[in-house]
């Protein structure tokens, strides 16, 4: 349980200032899923049997996130007004977790591992909190003028908010690439681990 706040406060503490201001309802959550193995090359094939999906397959660590808006649409003079826009964000992070007591030469090992891990993976609730301000100050005050049923507006809020969201499944996407690639960080994170307790 210390374990899972301390995680669940670093996510939250990274978070940038002006996304947790302004009203905005954010929670962090950490789900730990169970591998096993006592050597670092054990518990990382466990990793690629019981890991999270994503669209590559099975992956180490995911960050996803549910969220929904409170948002006050206002005619006024034929126009439409959106008056507030008020997320709620949850951030959901997936990360291993050994289920049995290791070796001390493997558990330095993956304490390594896993600080490496969630860093990255903090780095994605950034990206998500970024696009979430975004879309705040994209929308929020937005006014379409002849529109007293308020339909165009909210064509327009889900265009806006439409293009932020491809724009952060990209700078996700740019980020696992440099990561992952040859000689990223999580790349020899992966290394360190599977190789460094083997004799």
């Amino acid at each position: 349980m210390k374990r899972t706040a301390t995680v669940l406060l670093m996510l939250l503490t990274a978070l940038p200032a002006r996304a947790l201001a302004e009203q905005m309802q954010a929670v962090g959550k950490v789900e730990f899923y169970a591998i096993s193995g006592f050597s670092g090359i054990e518990l990382y094939r466990s990793i690629g049997e019981r890991g999270p999906e994503s669209r590559n397959g099975r992956a180490v660590a995911l960050t996803d996130y549910r969220l929904t808006w409170t948002r006050k649409y206002v005619p006024a003079g034929g126009a439409c007004r959106l008056a507030t826009a008020v997320p709620h964000l949850t951030l959901i992070t997936h990360l291993p977790k050994p289920s049995g007591q290791l070796p001390a030469r493997t558990e330095a090992l993956w304490n390594t591992f896993i600080a490496g891990i969630t860093a990255h993976e903090r780095v994605h609730g950034e990206i998500i909190m970024a696009t979430v301000d975004a879309i705040r100050s994209a929308t929020e005050g937005l006014t379409v003028p002849d529109d007293p049923a308020c339909r165009k507006i909210r064509a327009e809020v889900t265009s806006r908010v439409a293009a932020l969201a491809d724009e952060m499944r990209k700078k996700n996407h740019d980020f696992d690439h440099v990561e992952m690639g040859k000689g990223g960080h999580v790349q020899q994170l992966i290394l360190a681990l599977v190789n460094g307790d083997r004799d």
